[in-house]
């Protein structure tokens, strides 16, 4: 499959009022691309698309303002996207969210939010958008799932299962639209320093005690600048490649779970665990 065309082509991404996202609108205008922007954030939207417009005035840019949450609204996009946006050569499925606490903590409702953005949304688009891209050879999709797509850590059921459910799609669909001239990357995040945990929620039956625990390690993770991992997404778009491993954080839990499939979280866990203060002689 030759390498990916940026220039003239049209990149939808989700998500893209910050972090990641925000970083690949802005790699993928410099390099050309015509841009449908999603987010639910219309201020930050807004300001992300001005600043485009101003560096690159003769590309197209185009903004979606939508809660991906809702199956309607994303259902609404979907069909949106398909009528008003046929020339659409990249997909890039960037939007995500996280919800901290036990699975006994958390409620099926809240569960759910986390499976419709995560991995609801990606599907509706993605089924919608593939014929487009089918008309196009050489068109490309990106799934960013997460290095909780590679690992289960306790306190994150909702989050890995909707980001191993968009590895397993990821991968399956990328071997359906080989034949199509269509590539599909699957991109695993180590902790890059996003807004997700400014806007993670926490389980209903979480205690504040735990929410402020768990906020602090969580945060501590995120370190990498979503510029540098936008920057390998577009190389690896670029060079169609299959699978991303951004970070030594993720590419370290991948190694461990390949040597250590069963018995992997025994290991993170001891070494995560706080120290125990030392007991009296």
């Amino acid at each position: 499959m030759r390498d990916y065309t940026f220039a003239g082509g049209t990149a939808v991404v989700t998500g893209a009022a910050s972090g990641i996202g925000e970083a690949l609108a802005l790699d993928l205008a410099q390099r050309g691309s015509n841009l449908v922007l999603v987010d639910r954030d219309a201020e930050r939207l807004d300001d992300v698309a001005g600043r485009i417009r101003a560096a690159q005035p003769a590309l197209r840019v185009a903004t979606h303002v939508v809660d991906l949450s809702d199956d309607e609204a994303t259902a609404a996009l979907a069909a949106t996207l398909v009528a008003e946006h046929p020339e659409t050569t990249l997909l890039v499925n960037n939007a995500g969210v996280a919800l901290g606490g036990r699975f006994d903590q958390v409620t099926l409702e809240e569960f759910d939010w986390v499976m419709a953005i995560n991995f609801r949304a990606v599907v509706r688009l993605t089924h919608a958008l593939v014929p487009v891209l089918k008309r196009h050879p050489g068109a490309h999709v990106v799934n960013v799932s997460s290095v909780f797509g590679i690992f289960a850590p306790a306190g994150q059921a909702a989050y890995s299962a909707s980001k191993f459910a968009v590895r397993g799609f990821s991968e399956s669909l990328r071997h359906e639209l080989a034949q199509d001239d269509v590539g599909v990357t699957v991109v695993h995040p180590g902790g890059i320093r996003t807004r997700i945990a400014e806007s993670a929620r926490t389980g209903s039956g979480v205690s504040p005690e735990e929410y402020e625990v768990g906020r602090k390690q969580f945060a501590k993770l995120l370190r990498m600048p979503p510029e540098q991992a936008a920057a390998q997404i577009v190389t690896a778009i670029e060079k169609r490649r299959p699978r991303l491993l951004i970070g030594w954080s993720a590419k370290v839990p991948d190694v461990l779970v390949r040597l250590l499939p069963g018995s992997y979280w025994k290991l993170i866990a001891r070494r995560a665990a706080p120290a125990k203060p030392p007991t009296a002689a």
